[in-house]
């Protein structure tokens, strides 16, 4: 029960229908379409698109797009990886003779092919009521009447000026007068409008052949980029088998790779072999966090070592989540000192992507992810359509010996993961927490709170949270001053994180009472509602 001295809001309780996403408009075109006689993914794919106009610097139709789908609440989930791919001119050795040791964020070659848009027109095909074209509408609207810019949306604009002024299209559509609009201000995204109604009328064929495709390849091209028509063309994206572990009575379900999902399932592996009741009964205590830094520690080594695209390389799914490396790994460590384990590997702090979900009458269940991957993904738009090209190739390494190398039509390492909780047969959560690297810690921690702590939905996102970012824990205000300094005592480098870590959404399904309660981050602008 929620203690009402405290700051903070209540969870949302309905019966029919519920919706979950990073901005106010996205909820209600959610609802809206929920009402209207659509279903979750109807719904999802309607808020994800007005996502992508009203919250730019996070999402695009120039992204990717994850989904796991549970259709009436069966636990037979269904997964969806609408990850494009790098350009088939990118042979690993391009970049070696040209001294490229690196796929930095603001590379022409980070630009991948967009996989979102192929995903939405998929699955609105096999598992939605309406098409494509009426999903779309929402989105439309507020591109060409215009959207006022919300708080959290007109605080990450302006950190991306900078990166915005560099690509003169991106310029003249983003910023106003040479800078990002202010908190209020109405902005009107025509370009981006048009290329929606050529999807709209054509469907993904409107997106990946005929004039936009032209005009993100040549734009790419013109700037350097290995890009040409074949890319995107050719990409499709592919339903894929989930992949889970389990944690006290719950299955926690992740997309397989080349997603980051499987962090998650091992961090759980991790804790639950090592044993969570040395995590104490404060969530918020220095035994807790610690034991959650060091399981994730260990995890991310595994990720940044193993995880590439299963087309071009084995990952061993089964050996990496088996009982017995989750032991060996907990075996290493230690309640009171913190592990070294030297380059542990890349953890970028940065919030740049979007999460929702969406559960209707029927209990169709939605776990939905898009992005961009940093802020305006690379900032290079396509000048003609609109299109913010994403720059999630910095996944890449420049390594031929390493499974996640670049190569021709290679998939990245990816880290949007949506998630899934069934139990006993049945679905009961789709949630998700978004922050980049972050999101595996970030959806143990929430779970754990839920599971482990009692938290509801709300008040699991709510919690403050912490992260290590390449070499230092970073914390949320929040965190109490004797847990940092129980944390420094053990070894660890802590810092108060100067931005909020992540943002996510969740909505639990109660069987047995009909309802659906539903949790918002409060990181973001968003909400949850349900009728």
């Amino acid at each position: 029960m929620r203690d009402f001295h405290k700051p903070g809001r209540s969870a949302i309780y309905a019966s029919d229908g519920a919706a979950a996403t990073s901005h106010p408009l996205a909820t209600v075109a959610a609802l809206d379409c929920l009402k209207a006689g659509g279903n979750a993914i109807d719904a999802a794919i309607t808020a994800s698109a007005v996502l992508a106009v009203v919250e730019p610097a996070m999402t695009g139709i120039g992204g990717d797009c994850f989904v796991l789908l549970s259709k009436g609440g069966s636990d037979d989930i269904i997964a969806y990886n609408g990850n494009g791919a790098a350009p088939l001119k990118a042979e690993p050795g391009y970049f070696q003779e040209r001294g490229i040791t690196e796929i930095t964020p603001d590379s022409v070659h980070a630009v991948t092919v967009p996989g979102a848009i192929e995903a939405w027109c998929r699955l609105a095909a096999d598992h939605g009521t309406f098409g494509i074209d009426r999903l779309l509408r929402p989105a439309i609207h507020y591109a060409e009447a215009g959207f006022p810019v919300a708080p959290r949306v007109a605080h990450d604009w302006a950190q991306e000026e900078e990166n915005l002024r560099r690509d003169p299209a991106a310029a003249g559509s983003y910023l106003v007068d040479g800078h990002a609009p202010r908190l209020g201000d109405k902005i009107r995204l025509p370009l981006l409008a048009k290329t929606l109604r050529e999807i709209a009328t054509k469907g993904a064929a409107g997106f990946y052949q005929g004039w936009v495709a032209e005009d993100m390849a040549s734009s790419m091209a013109a700037q350097g980029g290995l890009h040409a028509l074949e890319d995107f063309a050719r990409h499709k994206g592919d339903y894929v088998k989930p992949i889970a572990t389990d944690y006290e009575d719950v299955k926690l379900w992740e997309c397989p790779p080349p997603g980051q999902g499987l962090t998650a399932l091992l961090m759980l592996n991790i804790l639950k072999a090592y044993g969570t009741q040395h995590a104490g009964s404060d969530p918020l205590g220095a035994d807790r966090l610690h034991l959650q830094l060091e399981a994730a520690k260990l995890a991310y080594r595994e990720r940044n070592a193993h995880i590439a695209d299963p087309a071009f390389a084995k990952v061993s799914v089964d050996g990496l989540l088996s009982e017995f490396h989750a032991k060996a790994l907990a075996g290493m460590i230690k309640a009171d000192k913190a592990l070294d384990l030297g380059a542990v590997g890349q953890f970028p702090k940065h919030p740049d992507t979007i999460y929702l979900t969406v559960v209707d009458r029927d209990r169709n269940a939605v776990s939905f992810i898009n992005s961009v991957y940093y802020g305006f993904g690379s900032g290079r738009m396509a000048p003609k359509s609109g299109v913010l090209m994403q720059n999630r190739g910095a996944c890449f390494v420049v390594d031929p010996q390493h499974p996640n190398c670049i190569g021709p039509g290679k998939r990245s390492m990816h880290t949007i993961i949506p998630a899934m909780v069934t139990k006993g047969g049945k679905a009961v959560m789709p949630y998700g927490v978004m922050g980049g690297d972050y999101q595996p810690v970030g959806q143990v921690h929430a779970l754990t709170n839920m599971l482990d702590y009692g938290m509801d939905p709300q008040a699991a996102l709510d919690c403050p949270r912490a992260f290590y970012d390449e070499g230092t824990y970073l914390v949320e205000a929040g965190i109490p001053a004797a847990t940092v300094q129980s944390l420094s005592a053990r070894g660890h480098k802590v810092q108060l994180s100067e931005d909020p870590l992540g943002g996510g959404q969740a909505i639990w399904i109660d069987w047995q009472r009909g309802v659906l309660i539903a949790g918002s981050d409060p990181r973001k602008d968003g909400c949850a509602l349900g009728y």
